[in-house]
């Protein structure tokens, strides 16, 4: 699927969109332990700082509540975010993004329970490196490891290139793996043909979890800040962060049940 169909332009599909005709609301829920059993052991693996806490900040709060350690794997670092930015230069990137990762696990207060690992890998090529990200999550994914990370048909193509690795990687360990529509909210509508509405489920976040996750967002300032350099808006502009701070976060699940109905927003 090429992403020339699904591109990230403008302010996207208006979240008055998505909310119209209780969409969202006729998905069918999921929970915790249905996504990440007591004794599994959940890896996110993110293309870029930010990733993590945009798709599932929700998920670690209750992850870290449910005493389960939590393991990140930083694809990239995000260093070409702001491309002919004299302000937010790659080397800059390369040092403020990791650091607003570290800072909302902070917020969200799971910090302590969670290991990052941090690989590098250019921003933007990560398609190039695809076989590099797959080898590395081999060393050591088994069936017990639930993977999340971004849908392979995101429109994004860093998030893509990652689900299809981490795909692979689960094929060849048993591993399970769950992805997340980030950009997908962006360039669909509702009913598209193009994403799997039957795979996606709903998994709930109370008053104080969307609190939180609103904060940890808030720690992405690079992404949040008008570049002073060339004018540029913030890549997390609200249109984005409506979308992304609802009241739930949405994955789409590798095997759902058959008898979990189907959903199409």
């Amino acid at each position: 699927m090429s992403t020339d169909d699904r591109r990230i332009e403008g302010e996207g599909t208006p979240e008055a969109d998505w909310q119209a005709r209780g969409r969202l609301e006729a998905m069918p829920l999921t929970s915790l332990e249905a996504l990440v059993a007591p004794h599994q052991h959940a890896v996110i693996v993110a293309p870029h700082p930010d990733d993590e806490t945009l798709g599932f900040a929700g998920l670690m709060l209750q992850l870290a509540d449910a005493g389960h350690a939590l393991q990140i794997v930083a694809v990239t670092d995000g260093t070409a975010s702001h491309a002919g930015s004299a302000h937010f230069t790659p080397e800059h990137l390369a040092r403020q993004r990791p650091l607003e990762s570290l800072e909302a696990l902070s917020r969200l207060g799971c910090q302590q329970q969670t290991t990052m690992t941090r690989l590098t890998l250019p921003d933007t090529r990560v398609a190039e490196h695809e076989s590099t990200l797959c080898d590395h999550l081999l060393g050591y994914l088994t069936p017990a490891h639930v993977v999340l990370t971004t849908w392979r048909g995101d429109g994004h193509p860093d998030h893509e290139a990652t689900g299809r690795a981490c795909m692979r990687a689960c094929e060849l360990t048993g591993a399970r793996l769950i992805e997340v529509p980030i950009w997908t909210w962006h360039w669909a509508e509702p009913g598209d043909t193009r994403v799997p509405w039957h795979r996606a489920r709903r998994l709930r976040l109370d008053d104080d979890m969307l609190a939180d996750k609103r904060a940890a967002i808030q720690a992405h300032q690079s992404q949040l800040s008008i570049d002073p350099a060339t004018g540029q808006a913030p890549i997390l502009s609200d249109h984005v962060l409506a979308r992304l701070t609802r009241p739930h976060e949405v994955f789409f699940i590798d095997a759902p049940s058959a008898s979990a109905g189907r959903a199409h927003p």
